[in-house]
Order: structure tokens, then sequence, then C-alpha cells
């Protein structure tokens, strides 16, 4: 039980560092609430699942090469930025829940796994933390307890991203519209700044 709550940990750490995907939580549990902030937690964990996989059979040393980094880069840069415009764009009638401009779970959906998948810090994490941690445990381990301990690890993104969005639309119910619709333009800033991160350090491989 003690390894199943530590990898349940390591998952924790993977989704709570400040990064697009709780931004886009934000964003989304203050405009339309609850299940439109997890569902952009749950395309997260979609990509995530699939770069786990990848890292299980060996194939993602390929998106480790130069080009394929600079392609997930500027993807990422493009998506980031395309998204944070878009939420700003958004502004206080999508706050204040507009029923007619409701967007569909799905699209939230979508959105966070394009957020992810686009990623490179994501393919890091998985190809250098999982990577390690499943080469270690494929020593001590079966190969269902090893599949047992990664739904583990995606329990504590699941975990992480519920709480997230019952945070966002717990703001969402208690502050008026004004401090709403400005933490919504926040996270639509720093969704736009982890853009041009992301185009940064396309340049840095390119050049």
């Amino acid at each position: 039980m003690s390894v199943f709550l530590s990898y349940i940990i390591l998952g924790l750490s993977l989704a709570a560092p400040i990064g697009p995907i709780n931004s886009a939580q934000l964003d989304r549990g203050i405009k339309y609430g609850f299940f439109h902030s997890w569902f952009i937690g749950l395309g997260a964990m979609t990509a995530d699942a699939i770069y786990m996989i990848l890292v299980y059979v060996g194939v993602v040393n390929f998106l480790d090469t130069p080009f394929m980094q600079t392609f997930l880069w500027l993807f990422g840069f493009f998506v980031l930025v395309y998204t944070g415009i878009e939420s700003l764009i958004g502004g206080e009638s999508s706050v204040a829940g507009n029923i007619r401009n409701k967007e569909p779970v799905l699209k939230s959906f979508i959105s966070g796994f394009l957020l992810s998948i686009s990623n490179p810090l994501t393919i890091m994490f998985w190809l250098g933390i999982y990577g390690s941690v499943l080469a270690k445990t494929a020593t001590s381990f079966s190969t269902n307890e090893l599949w047992l301990y990664s739904a583990a690890v995606l329990a504590g993104v699941m975990l992480w991203d519920v709480t997230m969005a019952g945070v966002s639309s717990f703001f969402r119910n208690v502050l008026n519209i004004k401090m709403l619709t400005f933490i919504s333009r926040l996270s639509g800033l720093s969704l736009i700044a982890f853009g041009f991160y992301f185009g940064y350090q396309a340049l840095k491989v390119i050049l």
C-alpha cells in the first residue's frame, strides 16, 4: 500500500506545479464551472497516459530528437498563444455565464489534450522521471503490478485535476464578476507567456 501511495504522490508532483494546464483549468472553471475545468484536466491526463504507454514501449525516445523537440515546442507555442488569446477575447460575458456562449465540455477536453500532448516538458517528465522509475520497478515487480502503479500515477494526476476544478468553480461562486474577469484574463496572459517561452525554446533548438 505504501508503494501505491508513493506513486499517487508522484502523479501529484507531475500535476501540481504551476503551468499551462493549471492556468487553463482556472480559466475554464471561472468561466464555465467545475466540469469544464475538470475536462481540461481529463484531456491532459489522456495525453499523459499516451506518453506513459510510449515510455513503456520505448517509442518516446524518438520524441527526444532535435527535430521532434523543435516541432513540439513550436506546436506548443501556437496552441498556448491561441488558447491565451481566446481566453482574453472571451471577456466579461463568458465569466458572467452567458449560456449561449457556453462551450461544450468536449472542447475543454480537446484543449487540455492539445496543451499537454504538445508540451515537451511533459515528455521530459515521462522520459526522465517516469522512465527511470519504470526501469527500477520493472526489476522488482510483475507486469500487472507495473500497470497498477502506473495507474496510481494517473490517479494522483486525477486527484489534482479534481482539486483544481473545485477551487476554480468555488472562485466562480464567491467572487464578483470584476474579480473573476481579472483572474480569467490573468490566466490568459499566463498561457500566452508560457507560449512565448515555448517559442523561445524552439528558437534555441533551431539556432
